[in-house]
């Protein structure tokens, strides 16, 4: 296969194209407009909420497809262009559940806004990174004026070792992912990136021989899985490494863009 071929370019928000600091580099925005000259479009694909996505990409979020809540919703400017819906019934039955765990906060992720119960001081500070929308409500079982694409649980410690034993019974009917280090997510079961990116690439017309895709945690397997020019970060979680095809540098050393570097020259 050959760079040269590349024709859709998606990566990951935190840990991968976002630095420690959960910033875009200004050289990404330079490389963006050189992948635009050579018509290759780009997909941000991110856990985080959608409106926090365009908060970070604000300058070329209408020239952009974005897949946000890991895949709860597709948008490319005004257009929607799928979304993954967990009905209020499902939500309310796995509360309580969630409820009894310690050390962990929970958010409703709506298509409006995200929702929180807690009345922790320094929770909602920590959360506006990822959610830009967001209410406290006095209980999450009675939030009813939206559309629900997924819950997020907040581990204070680590998610995949003390949230993941207690839900992993739910997978067969639901998506359930470690998302980061501290966070899980629980969707409708075909609720991922993978699935998302799959329907852009046939709406697109572009193959996976065609795609490139970065990724560092689990939450992104499944799209990288849709690419034959795969890329986990020298940070990403062993599971990633072990999909991916290729590794670049860690977030902090501008990975994604020594490849996008190497893909632009290889067109030119």
């Amino acid at each position: 296969m050959k760079l040269s071929q590349v024709k859709l370019v998606v990566t990951d928000m935190d840990g991968t194209l976002l630095n420690s600091k959960s910033q875009v580099s200004p050289l990404f925005f330079n490389l963006f407009q050189k992948l635009q000259a050579h018509n290759i479009h780009f997909i941000a694909a991110s856990g985080r909420q959608y409106f926090s996505i365009v908060e970070k990409l604000e300058t070329i979020k209408d020239e952009i497809t974005i897949i946000a809540e890991n895949g709860g919703i597709t948008r490319r400017g005004d257009q929607e262009l799928a979304k993954m819906l967990l009905s209020k019934d499902k939500i309310n039955s796995i509360l309580p559940l969630l409820r009894t765990l310690d050390n962990v906060f929970i958010v409703l992720c709506g298509k409006n806004k995200a929702y929180i119960e807690t009345q922790d001081l320094h929770f909602p500070k920590l959360l506006s990174e990822y959610y830009t929308e967001f209410n406290t409500v006095k209980d999450l079982t009675e939030v009813n004026d939206d559309e629900f694409l997924k819950i997020a649980i907040y581990h204070t410690e680590n998610s995949e070792k003390f949230i993941y034993p207690h839900v992993k019974h739910l997978e067969n009917e639901l998506q359930i992912k470690v998302s980061g280090e501290h966070w899980l997510d629980i969707s409708h079961h075909d609720a991922n990136k993978g699935f998302a990116l799959k329907l852009v690439q046939e709406e697109l017309g572009i193959s996976e021989d065609e795609t490139m895709v970065f990724g560092d945690y689990n939450n992104d397997l499944e799209m990288l899985e849709r690419a034959y020019f795969s890329y986990a970060m020298a940070n990403a979680h062993p599971n990633v490494k072990k999909v991916a095809r290729f590794e670049t540098k860690s977030n902090d050393e501008f990975g994604v863009e020594t490849v996008l570097e190497q893909l632009i020259a290889s067109k030119e």
